[in-house]
This record gives structure tokens, sequence and C-alpha cells, in this order.
């Protein structure tokens, strides 16, 4: 058979002179081929539960570095804030992963991490100094985690449409507090340490944005497990990786925000 297409011409299947000196297989060599195992899902090129573990703890390492550099100068934290979140809004939206910008992003938030981790453990806010905070925020968010993943593996929380829905909802709201918030501080009309978060009401909403946090988890861990099902490619382990960091940051800096709080007595 002779192909019109100029690639597969030059091979062997369609060339009829070149495929007719190709012996056909014996009965044992299609039984062989038969009883052969499948591919596995790596060798597919499809995410597994291990592309997700490598890439996290990759993007993670590199956090953590940026969190170091950031500790011992803390005067680039502003600079970490605002280049990560550049990096983490282009991540979001790109439809397909780009490692290099998604280490760069958990770069300049390992940075800003740093620097305002330090600024927590040094500070004195309503008169109480916060030593120790950092190690307790640390915990704090390894315990939401593991408690997320439990709850999540457990089959005690499952992800329905329903239950997605209402997450965004409380996402976006919880978004435009803080934009509120970040407003009434810059314009003078919260003058609280933490604006509108101060006391028993900073509290509540600090419990409410872990809680938050630790659903945004258990969507990361629906996506991951659906991902893999749906044999996804596996440049999608880096999405995944992505997800789990921005969420993780994020309730980092809620139990950072909840545990002054909470030791301040404002």
């Amino acid at each position: 058979m002779q192909s019109k297409n100029p690639v597969f011409g030059r091979a062997v299947g369609f060339n009829s002179r070149q495929a007719a000196d190709v012996a056909a297989p014996s009965a044992d060599e299609l039984q062989n081929m038969y009883a052969a195992p499948s591919a596995t899902p790596t060798q597919t090129g499809r995410m597994t539960y291990d592309d997700v573990v490598v890439k996290t703890g990759i993007t993670f390492g590199v956090l953590l570095a940026g969190a170091v550099v950031g500790w011992l100068n803390p005067q680039f934290a502003m600079v970490g804030l605002i280049v990560g979140l550049v990096l983490g809004l282009v991540n979001a939206f790109k439809r397909n992963p780009t490692p290099a910008l998604i280490l760069a992003y958990a770069a300049f938030e390992g940075l800003f991490l740093g620097g305002i981790s330090f600024m927590f453990e040094n500070t004195e806010i309503g008169g109480a100094q916060l030593d120790g905070i950092v190690a307790q925020a640390v915990l704090g968010t390894l315990g939401v985690f593991a408690a997320a993943l439990f709850a999540y593996r457990s089959g005690k929380v499952r992800v329905t449409p329903k239950f997605r829905r209402g997450a965004m909802i409380a996402l976006g709201g919880y978004a435009v507090f803080v934009v509120v918030n970040l407003l009434a501080q810059m314009f003078g009309f919260a003058d609280g340490t933490f604006g509108f978060r101060d006391g028993i009401f900073g509290i509540l909403i600090g419990l409410f944005a872990v809680g938050l946090a630790a659903v945004m988890l258990v969507l990361d861990f629906d996506f991951i497990e659906k991902g893999v099902q749906a044999g996804l490619p596996a440049k999608y382990a880096w999405t995944a990786a992505f997800g789990l960091t921005v969420t993780l940051v994020w309730l980092y800096i809620e139990m950072l925000r909840l545990l002054a709080i909470l030791q301040s007595g404002d």
C-alpha cells in the first residue's frame, strides 16, 4: 500500500513491497503478546500519585529555600509578595502548566513567607511578644493538612457539585471581605492591627478562614484523584503541585494571623 502522506510513505507499514517481506507472527508470538502485562500509567505518560508527590516535593523544596532567604533578608518580603502574586495569577490562568513558572512562584512566595514569618516572630502585637509563633503555625498547618487528607481518604467528606459550589461561594465572599478590610486599613476606617480582624470577631474570621482553606485542600485532593483516574497527561502533576502549594501557603498565613490575634489578646 502506498501512502500519499510524505511521512508515512517512508514507513514500512505503508510500503506494499516492504510490507510483503514481513513474516506473519507465529501462534507462540501472538500468545506472548497477549500475555504481556499492560502498560503502567508512567509508561503511557499519564499522571500518577508518585508524579504528584515528586513534583510537590520539588515545589516545596524551592519554597523552603526561598523562605530561608526571606528570613535572613526580611526587607525583600514585599518583593516576594508582589512577584509571587503576579506569578500566581499567571500560573492560575495558564491552560498548560509551565514548571519553570511554578517553581519561580514557589521561590518568590517563599521569599515573602520567610520575611513575614521573621516579622511575626520578632514583633510585639498588643504588648505581647510572639515567640514561637512560626513553629506553632507550621504545626497547625500540618495538622489541618493531615485532618483534611484523612477526612477525604476516609470518605467522611465527599466532593459533590453542591459541595464545590458552596466552597466557591464561600471563597468569593471571603475574598470580598479581605479586600474591604484592606481598604479600610489603608483609608483609616479600621485602626486595629489587623483591621476589622481584631478581638473576638477576628478570631471567628480566622477560624472560618482556616476551615475554608481545609475545604480547598479537599478540592485539591479531589482534583488529584480524579486526574489520576481519568488518565490526565503527566504534566498536570505540576498543576496539582501548584494548587497544593497555593492552598498551604494561604493556610499558613491564616494560621500566623489567628495565632497572633489569640496571643496578643486584642
